[in-house]
């Protein structure tokens, strides 16, 4: 596996590669990696004869006040971690070289973007929009594999492809859980141990509500409002707890079928996410995974 820190170096790799006729596969890492993000690595795997995967904390998704500097950096372990899975070149770029000088054209996002995570990290998805178009202009990938445990990121990216006509082809990776279904997170790391066996109830909750829409139990707001004091009961701050048309992001209508439960809530120092979809009729419901 090459490991490739500048911009020139990676291109003249890259120049390699596509006169050679291989297609190429980007997954884009904040690093710290885990099992989760070698889900992607495999999927992106199937997808080209060439992989990379780019390390690089990128400090204009961060607002004022979050981790951006305490953001686990494990870069020796992400190394090995990538080599055993086989990886052709991890690009591991410097602030200086991603961003040299003061950056006065980016990326805004709207639509999509002005809700959930976008109303309460206000820029976050303009940050994310921009570095992943610039690593998309430098690498030129034919296919880019995201998580779907960031799956408001994940509608972003496709709907920039689809905006500024880039030739990528975007892949959604299912959410890897632990065996108690926590979604796998570099930020679980900040949970201490008391928090960390409250944590799958997150995703037990995202399970109940699930269950008893298919179920007509209530209606969807006692549904949600239910949840919401479960959560908040056991420790968690929320920041939303969202039923959602699942294409679109606006809040469920009665008729959708296609829906997403969207939650991120606070436990001690981290903010965790997660996420749910299905049909809202159990005779066409979607596989989850679940393990409720």
């Amino acid at each position: 596996m090459k490991v490739v820190r500048t911009i020139s170096e990676l291109r003249r790799v890259l120049t390699g590669w596509r006169q050679a006729g291989d297609r190429i596969s980007l997954v884009p890492t904040m690093g710290n990696l885990h099992a989760g993000h070698l889900q992607l690595v495999t999927m992106a795997q199937q997808q080209a004869e060439r992989v990379v995967v780019s390390i690089f904390v990128n400090p204009t998704q961060f607002g004022q006040g979050e981790d951006f500097e305490s953001y686990p950096r494990t870069e020796a372990e992400d190394i090995e971690k990538l080599k055993e899975s086989g990886v052709a070149l991890a690009f591991i770029p410097s602030l200086a070289e991603m961003y040299p000088g003061a950056q006065q054209v980016s990326l805004h996002v709207t639509g999509l973007a002005e809700r959930w995570c976008g109303a309460s990290r206000p820029g976050h998805f303009d940050g994310v929009a921009t570095i992943v178009a610039k690593l998309f202009n430098l690498i030129q990938p034919d296919s880019a594999v995201f998580g779907e445990k960031d799956y408001q990121q994940l509608a972003v990216i496709r709907q920039m492809v689809r905006d500024l006509n880039i030739p990528v082809s975007i892949v959604g990776a299912p959410i890897v859980r632990e065996p108690d279904g926590l979604a796998m997170s570099s930020r679980n790391s900040y949970l201490t141990p008391e928090q960390r066996a409250i944590a799958p109830r997150l995703y037990q909750a995202l399970c109940q509500m699930r269950d008893a829409i298919q179920r007509q139990e209530a209606d969807t707001e006692a549904i949600l409002q239910a949840q919401q004091t479960h959560l908040q009961q056991a420790g968690f701050k929320l920041d939303y707890l969202a039923l959602c048309n699942a294409e679109t992001l606006e809040p469920a209508h009665p008729d959708d079928q296609d829906l997403v439960i969207l939650v991120a809530a606070w436990l001690g120092k981290p903010r965790l996410i997660d996420n749910l979809r299905f049909s809202r009729f159990s005779g066409n419901k979607t596989k989850t995974g679940c393990r409720c």
